[in-house]
């Protein structure tokens, strides 16, 4: 058995939770999300939980049932409590600025940076230096806030870049002057 497979994912009592030809939904306070189960994998609901199991032990379900129940445990915690990325801005007349659903950013490139945010996702910028990034959906809220981050990735001469709060970057040594 998969140590993460087996564990079973309890629901709390504002949710609902359907499964139907391997299309599980789940309802929460913050939202509803739909996902299609892996073929050879399968959801049970019983009396507050929901346990995953796999039809057999080839290879390709062994690999898959672990991490379906991990999606499974990522959308519960979705409609319940959300997710949030915080980002960092650093650097000189680097600044962001949303309006609506469209978040600006000025990076020191002839042109701003602009992204659209797709439905489920909200974004905040409640200082210039600084952006949060909202979600039900695990997975979206992650590849948008990557998206951001990848418009100028952190450098490591200067430090100046966009960056996930509180993560580390290793300053190098710049070029050495040559002494006369």
């Amino acid at each position: 058995m998969s140590r993460i497979g087996r564990i079973v994912i309890s629901i709390p009592v504002n949710v609902k939770v359907e499964v139907k030809d391997n299309v599980i939904v789940i309802e929460g306070p913050k939202g509803k999300l739909t996902r299609q189960i892996s073929k050879g994998i399968s959801a049970d609901v019983a009396g507050g939980i929901i346990s995953v199991k796999r039809a057999d032990d080839t290879k390709k379900d062994r690999a898959l049932h672990g991490l379906n129940r991990a999606l499974i445990a990522n959308m519960v915690k979705g409609v319940t409590d959300g997710y949030v990325i915080e980002l960092e801005i650093q650097g000189v007349g680097f600044r962001a600025a949303v309006q609506g659903k469209i978040l600006t950013m000025q990076l020191g490139y002839s042109h701003p940076c602009i992204f659209t945010m797709p439905e489920g996702v909200t974004v905040e910028v409640p200082k210039q230096t600084q952006v949060i990034i909202r979600g039900i959906d695990k997975e979206r809220v992650g590849e948008i806030a990557a998206e951001v981050r990848a418009a100028y990735p952190p450098e490591p001469y200067k430090g100046k870049g966009v960056r996930y709060k509180g993560e580390y970057v290793k300053k190098k040594v710049g070029k050495a002057q040559a002494t006369k």
